[in-house]
């Protein structure tokens, strides 16, 4: 499982980030997110890409498990 950091960083690049990390084929990704508009936009992106995504909230982060 790959795990992609994100935090403090503004959109697109967490997007660009997670597609990146996706390109190595894996069945499951985690990918930590700092605010609600990259939350949003990298489940979208996941979510187009046929995988399932659970949110989880760490204090002032997001945690999402993304899966086939």
């Amino acid at each position: 499982m790959k795990r992609v950091d994100a935090r403090g960083l503004s959109c697109p690049e967490p997007v660009i980030q997670t597609k990146n990390a996706m390109a190595s084929r894996e069945a499951q990704y985690e990918v930590l997110v700092d605010n609600v508009v990259a939350k949003e936009n990298v489940s979208r992106f996941a979510i187009h890409q046929g995988y399932q995504v659970e949110v989880e909230e760490q204090g002032d982060d997001f945690l999402l498990r993304i899966k086939k």
